[in-house]
């Protein structure tokens, strides 16, 4: 971590089933220093940010850059070969199995040990091949 944007919160990305949310966010309030959710009551379901306040966050923290983004959401298609170019899977090339145009990620099939494994990435992680 080379600075903090917000000391003491984390941000977590996650669905919340209808059925069950309440054992799911028992399960995070007994993490070890996690004391709630931000803007909830103990027992209320957590409401998510919204997507302006995930982009003002990112930009802070220079993952997301102007409107970059938005370029990325009409350029990628299921099929796709494309190399990864930055973050824990950099220089694996794979092909593209699912986009998430609203989250801007996509669902990368490579090649690990011999077997091909899906793995999530940024758009703004790949280039295509």
């Amino acid at each position: 971590v080379s600075r903090k944007i917000l000391p003491g919160y984390i941000l977590v990305e996650m669905d919340l089933p209808e059925n069950g949310w309440k054992t799911t966010c028992a399960v995070i309030r007994n993490i070890s220093g996690v004391t709630g959710f931000v803007g909830s009551a103990s027992n209320a379901k957590p409401q998510p940010i919204s997507m302006e306040e995930v982009k003002r966050i990112l930009q802070r923290t220079g993952e997301l850059k102007g409107e970059r983004s938005m370029h990325f959401r009409q350029t990628f298609t299921v099929g796709e070969q494309v190399k990864i170019t930055q973050g824990p899977f950099e220089s694996f090339s794979g092909v593209i199995d699912e986009v998430n145009a609203e989250k801007n990620k996509l669902k990368v099939s490579v090649q690990i040990f011999g077997r091909s494994t899906p793995v999530e990435v940024d758009m703004a992680q790949v280039e295509k091949i």
